[in-house]
């Protein structure tokens, strides 16, 4: 299963670099084969996004959904799964056997700009009409307007 995973993001990856190239000179163009390389990874989209940067990162595809109208600015991370959970039981002085990770999915509402550089955490929901700020950290439950 492992190895699936990584020949599928390497593939991903040519692929994507393929489809930079275009980036450079027309955005709409460059979302008309980037989205449909995402969902081909198991990104689900509730209709168009406006633009995802070409150096977005997502952790697993599959664990992400983002709306209609979403912008997605350059350098942005999408983080599903979290290991904190490993370090704070050890600060606790509690050894556990593996490491303890959170994974959960990440969803996006309609009409949201998600600034450069933000990350957004695992088991965040970001209701419609939001603006994410450049370098915000986003984790949690966002409402509407």
């Amino acid at each position: 299963m492992k190895v699936k995973r990584i020949l599928k993001r390497i593939v991903f990856h040519t692929q994507k670099k393929l489809i930079l190239t275009i980036a450079y000179f027309n955005h709409r163009l460059y979302m008309k084969f980037y989205v449909p390389l995402l969902e081909k990874q198991g990104m689900r989209f509730n209709g168009t996004p406006r633009y995802i940067g070409a150096h977005v990162e997502f952790d697993d595809f599959n664990l992400i959904t983002l709306g209609e109208r979403v912008v997605v600015s350059d350098h942005s991370h999408f983080l599903t799964h979290d290991y904190s959970i490993t370090t704070a039981e050890i600060a606790r002085g509690v050894i556990p056997k593996n490491d303890i990770a959170l994974v959960r999915g990440i969803e996006v509402g309609n009409n949201v700009f998600i600034g450069k550089k933000s990350i957004i955490m695992p088991n965040t929901k970001i209701g419609n009409n939001i603006i994410i700020g450049a370098g915000a950290v986003v984790r949690g439950r966002i409402p509407d307007d």
